[in-house]
């Protein structure tokens, strides 16, 4: 793997902590509905705004609803088991209140820094599903961008294919003028990130945080060629 000469990284929970920064802003904005969570139904409220994100921002990537339609489907959906009902206007101004508090949590994963300086002097990249601007705008607010040019951040938004299609794996190689046998990513999701990668003729490397891989999930990545890893901090020595 000495030969990698450009790494490449999904950036929602593989370099920026999103999944705490989620748990903590719709805690946080659950809280104007009103009444005390116990512990439990905190974690079965947060368990149902990560499936609707999951839900609706999938139709988002799949061309089903536009940007501002998946947010507003988000946030009716998590409203509604309380009787309330929003149009646009009133959704769109639910899912900035809750942004306001995710954005309050921000942060690169602790390993993210440490890593990214280890592999120097390959070149670094992102590929992330989503929003060019609002992707760039966490990256700028944890300061990625210092770490990782943003010219090298690719966003499905802006080109028009999503993970895993291995066009936007092409797209992002290019960009960093290498080629795809010369180039690795790694990402928290098996089939999205890792073996998407794997795919489109990268070193696809999936990232499982939470060790929470099945013996099925890891027999798929070893017939992909994937290596799985715990943490960033184990990258450095994986690609020397």
């Amino acid at each position: 793997m000495s030969g990698i000469r450009a790494v490449l990284f999904d950036l929602d929970d593989t370099l920026f902590a999103h999944r705490e920064s989620v748990e903590a802003g719709i805690h946080a904005h659950r809280s104007t509905l009103g009444g005390e969570l116990a512990a439990a139904d905190r974690a079965s409220e947060y368990a149902r705004w990560s499936a609707l994100e999951e839900e609706h921002y999938h139709r988002y990537l799949a061309g089903e609803l536009d940007y501002l339609g998946q947010r507003r489907a988000r946030a009716r959906g998590f409203v509604a088991p309380y009787g309330i009902e929003l149009d646009d206007e009133a959704a769109e101004a639910w899912f900035e209140q809750y942004r306001a508090h995710y954005e309050t949590s921000w942060r690169l994963h602790d390993d993210a820094a440490a890593c990214l300086a280890a592999i120097a002097p390959r070149t670094l990249g992102i590929i992330t599903n989503g929003d060019l601007r609002f992707q760039t705008s966490k990256a700028v607010a944890v300061g990625l961008d210092a770490l990782i040019p943003l010219e090298h951040l690719v966003a499905s938004g802006e080109v028009g294919v999503a993970k895993p299609d291995a066009r936007i794996f092409e797209l992002a190689v290019a960009q960093l003028g290498t080629t795809a046998s010369a180039a690795c990513y790694v990402g928290d999701r098996l089939h999205t990130d890792a073996i998407g990668a794997a795919r489109a003729g990268l070193l696809g490397v999936w990232i499982d945080r939470p060790a929470a891989a099945t013996p099925e999930q890891l027999a798929e990545a070893a017939a992909e060629g994937v290596p799985v890893i715990r943490t960033l901090a184990e990258l450095p020595a994986l690609l020397a």
